[in-house]
């Protein structure tokens, strides 16, 4: 019998070992591909459920409406709605042309389809809007200014079609209620700044008086939303186009299983938000163009005692395939965040005007406290923007006795040509520090500081690179 070689012991070791280190990488990769937090994008996207409606036309011209631009259609709008939503459900159709109208009121199962060529302009007469509705202003609940388009407790609504949405909105009409020279305010007019107005609301939320008493219609000068679904289930909005708004162009409140698909929002007044989710569950953002006057897209849910009242975070939030030019900031969290905001994923966006202010916007303060976790963005292509590419801050406007928490948020796959002031500018609190933040292949160029931090702990970074210098942020 052949001896066997006296070598072959070391070999089988040297085997074993590598099968070892294999079977070890292998084990690793995987636990890391279970934990990986994008592996969660499909159950949610599985339960936004788009609504399905019933195949039947309610042409608004039917009932009265003219596109002359000149006639008022409000009452026809009203009538086809009214017709569609006891009927079953269906289209109510704005066919090619101008239609004037006031304040549009979606009910359950109605899909406002504004045709291509169609363009609803809505009425500049505050009392168009009247009377007054229940809604939500700056992140606290009251009695106000009907949204131009407005739906309350309804299921199964849309907006649709090629048309535009023209809320004709400018420096003469709306935006003069900001009480800022730059947007038409005259020195000694009414506006929002008056004591009477919005710091009176603020006021009376944070003494927790009842909405119903929270009156601050006619003489308000607190300047509509463009379209407000409020605590509405199953709403889509697609194709269309929205330009000229008064205020926060989309913004659904308390609603659940949102699809914005496919459109345009153009608007460079004063607080132009694009869109607004705000205490959503289930919201899909996508295929979108954003050119507004403040924050593209800001997730909020609530102001200080009022959000703590209502305390309903918004989560669950995917945008992807967007494109930002001026704004504020591309992805935002906040300001108005008292009932937190989780699990938002972000991917496969486009961002850059030398108007855009920031790429990645965390804004919060001590006045609204709440919990900002789970902000998962990746594929990001920058172009330019103007202050930070990513900014997370607990020093924003006010302060007071709740301390706010920014954890969890990773930035996956991000190129950014002209970074800003600053690259990356994290600040929070010794007690409460911004926490756990990932940042995976970084490249930001053009940035005038690297990064700056503040109270700052848990730090990754993996190939990550500022101004062509490897950055080692590890802690």
């Amino acid at each position: 019998m052949a001896k066997l070689p006296r070598y072959l012991p070391h070999t089988l070791i040297l085997v074993v070992v590598l099968s070892l280190a294999s079977c070890s990488t292998t084990s690793n990769r995987a636990i890391s591909d279970i934990n990986d937090p994008w592996n969660q994008v499909p159950a949610i996207l599985k339960q936004i459920k788009r609504p399905v409606f019933r195949d039947k036309d309610y042409p608004i011209t039917t009932f009265g409406a003219v596109a002359d631009g000149k006639t008022d259609c409000t009452e026809a709008f009203r009538k086809a709605i009214e017709a569609c939503n006891k009927e079953g459900g269906g289209r109510v159709v704005v066919p090619e042309g101008r239609y004037l109208t006031g304040a549009i009121h979606l009910k359950s199962n109605v899909n406002l389809h504004v045709s291509k060529g169609a363009t609803i302009a809505f009425s500049t007469r505050p009392d168009d809007y009247l009377p007054a509705v229940f809604t939500r202003w700056e992140g606290i609940e009251l009695m106000g200014y009907s949204p131009l388009v407005y739906a309350f407790e309804q299921n199964n609504i849309a907006i649709t079609g090629e048309g535009t949405l023209d809320g004709q909105a400018n420096e003469t009409n709306w935006w003069p209620w900001k009480g800022v020279p730059h947007y038409g305010y005259k020195a000694g007019t009414p506006s929002q700044l008056d004591k009477n107005k919005r710091a009176a609301l603020f006021d009376q939320a944070e003494k927790g008086v009842p909405v119903a008493e929270r009156q601050f219609g006619d003489g308000s000068y607190l300047r509509p939303q463009f379209v407000q679904p409020y605590r509405c289930e199953n709403v889509l909005i697609e194709g269309v186009t929205l330009i000229n708004s008064p205020m926060w162009l989309l913004n659904p409140v308390l609603c659940t299983n949102v699809t914005i698909n496919k459109v345009t929002l153009t608007s460079n007044g004063p607080n132009n938000d694009g869109c607004d989710p705000e205490s959503c569950k289930n919201v899909l953002i996508e295929n979108c163009y954003f050119n507004t006057g403040d924050d593209c897209i800001a997730i909020k849910s609530g102001r200080n005692a009022d959000g703590r009242r209502i305390n309903v975070p918004s989560q669950n939030i995917i945008i992807r395939n967007c494109t930002m030019a001026n704004g504020h900031g591309g992805v935002v969290m906040g300001s108005e965040i008292s009932g937190g905001v989780r699990n938002v994923f972000a991917h496969d966006c486009k961002m850059s005007s030398p108007e855009l202010e920031r790429a990645l916007r965390i804004k919060t303060n001590t006045a609204r406290g709440g919990t900002v976790e789970n902000i998962y963005l990746k594929d990001i292509e920058v172009g330019q923007v103007k202050e930070q590419t990513i900014i997370a801050t607990m020093i924003y406007e006010d302060t007071g006795n709740f301390m706010p928490t920014i954890r969890n948020i990773e930035v996956r796959n991000m190129t950014v040509e002209q970074g800003g002031k600053t690259g990356i500018l994290l600040e929070g609190y010794p007690e409460s520090p911004v926490q756990n933040i990932r940042l995976i292949n970084v490249t930001i160029k053009g940035a005038k500081t690297p990064y700056k931090f503040t109270n700052a702990k848990d730090i990754q970074t993996t190939n990550v690179s500022i101004n062509g210098e490897k950055v080692d942020l590890n802690q």
